[in-house]
């Protein structure tokens, strides 16, 4: 039975969504739809950066990172190292291709190199990936609300799935971008918050102090970072490169990411942006695996038994909410579901706006100046619409119920972004024009073969296990494609000259 009573929970989380809407009320005052897309360009550099660390984390993040110290010790931050380079990539190359061209998305930039074929391919990529991850990672965490309160208040799952949701959209219809900007700092501070003082109840309850955290954290063996075992998926050339390219599409080339960051007041605003975030991320998820550590020592020191899935296998996504709801204390089951709460929302509340950016100027083909009534009612439905297609793929992952079919969706989202590794380095690396139409047909190519690759490389390749650098491969096979649909510039057809 947990320490905190559902009324309680449900007195702290309508709490914050108060607070939310409070800070929604004060920056929608004076809006305008360019400060629903960019923020009227005039956002603070390290607020937007500060929102970004629980932008670029969900709530699964927030439960796996910890509870996969057990099996894959530190080796996380392996991918977090490359994350670095690839934030360094994004600094130097596509901030000022994106801030060059006045970009309000960056899927516009596809149309201008090779044509809107491909600028609606790129758009749909992204809008499948982020609307499937999205509803996925808010699903897996909805069940953990549903099972702590939710149920013991007989509401339905449909329902309370849809209040989420609801909340969500109040507090970002009006504002967009400009509201995001603070409110997702805010949810940042909360979730860095839960991290730190999760550690200190811990510690205290281990009767450790600073010293001893460090020594017991460093001195454990799952402290270990660094794998060289090359036909493993987590050796450090694999994790670090693919790292690498994660940062690159997953931030750089993702409309979700780059949004909040085309709204800061200038280029280098941006990229000082940019480079404060890549060592906040560095910092934020040592402590994070610097947590798991103290979790597994914890739950050894008072003898409490590993939790196990239905098939007797160790619940590593399990060992957080069961210490923090069940064996620290009411604080520390009030400081988790906040930090939950707040990891979850801030990495799903943007893709509305996001979503509804892209579908606006990438598939309606509409400017985000001069718009008049017409057009402000065409943005507003498609923000709702994203909002109810959101609520219903979590709805067709509760009706499947099965996380072998999460898992899938979930690697099919990720590997999405090859195909948007592909288009930039194409457009960015040569002058080459393409058959517009070929680029749908390369993208839908390249991550099937990669989906072969993941499934069957240990058989084909004598034990080799793709890891991250499979999306490299795909954004290699992306290329690729390309090339063969290319001509060189002076054979190209006029219309593509």
């Amino acid at each position: 039975m947990s320490p905190i009573s559902p009324g309680l929970f449900v007195l702290f989380i309508a709490s914050y969504f108060i607070l939310l809407l409070m800070v929604s009320y004060f920056t929608t005052r004076k809006v305008d739809e360019q400060s629903y897309f960019i923020g009227n360009r005039n956002s603070v550099w390290y607020l937007v950066a500060i929102g970004m660390i629980s932008d670029s984390l969900s709530g699964v993040t927030f439960i796996s990172v910890p509870g996969k110290v057990e099996v894959a010790s530190f080796s996380y931050l392996q991918t977090i190292l490359g994350y670095i380079l690839g934030y360094v990539v994004i600094a130097t190359v596509l901030l000022p291709l994106y801030y060059n061209r006045n970009l309000t998305s960056i899927y516009t930039y596809l149309q201008q190199r090779f044509g809107p074929v491909t600028q609606k391919t790129g758009a749909m990529f992204f809008i499948l990936s982020r609307l499937v991850g999205a509803a996925a990672r808010l699903f897996l965490v909805a069940g953990v609300l549903q099972l702590f309160v939710f149920d013991y208040y007989n509401i339905p799952f449909a329902l309370s799935v849809s209040i989420m949701i609801l909340l969500m959209l109040v507090y970002t219809y009006r504002g967009g971008i400009k509201t995001l900007v603070w409110t997702d700092a805010m949810q940042s501070t909360f979730l860095l918050l839960a991290v730190v003082l999760t550690i200190f109840v811990i510690c205290r309850d281990l009767n450790w102090g600073l010293g001893d955290l460090v020594s017991n954290v460093v001195s454990s063996p799952h402290s270990r970072t660094f794998f060289w075992d090359w036909k493993a998926s987590n050796f450090f050339p694999k994790e670090f490169f693919g790292g690498m390219m994660i940062a690159v599409t997953m931030t750089g080339l993702d409309q979700n990411m780059m949004q909040k960051n085309l709204s800061c007041r200038s280029l280098k605003e941006a990229q000082k942006n940019i480079y404060s975030f890549s060592i906040m991320q560095l910092v934020v998820n040592v402590f994070f695996l610097s947590l798991g550590i103290l979790l597994y020592q914890y739950l050894h020191a008072n003898n409490i038994p590993m939790p196990l899935t239905a098939k007797g296998a160790p619940a590593t996504d399990q060992v957080f909410p069961l210490l923090a709801l069940q064996h620290l204390g009411t604080f520390a089951s009030v400081i988790f579901i906040v930090g939950l709460t707040a990891a979850t929302f801030s990495s799903a509340d943007s893709v509305l706006t996001t979503l509804t950016t892209s579908f606006y100027i990438d598939i309606l083909g509409y400017p985000t100046d001069g718009i008049d009534a017409r057009r402000k009612r065409i943005k507003n439905m498609i923000h709702i619409g994203c909002a109810v297609a959101l609520l219903l793929t979590i709805l067709l992952f509760r009706e499947f119920n099965n996380d072998a079919i999460i898992d899938s969706v979930l690697f099919l989202a990720t590997i999405t972004y090859g195909p948007m590794l592909g288009l930039f380095a194409f457009g960015i690396l040569n002058k080459r024009p393409i058959l517009d139409y070929g680029s749908l047909i390369v993208c839908l190519i390249a991550p099937l073969l990669c989906f072969f690759l993941k499934q069957y490389s240990a058989e084909w390749l004598g034990g080799y296990k793709f890891g991250n650098e499979l999306l490299i491969v795909n954004g290699l096979f992306t290329y690729i494609g390309l090339w063969l649909f290319s001509r060189k510039k002076a054979d190209a057809l006029p219309a593509l000259q």
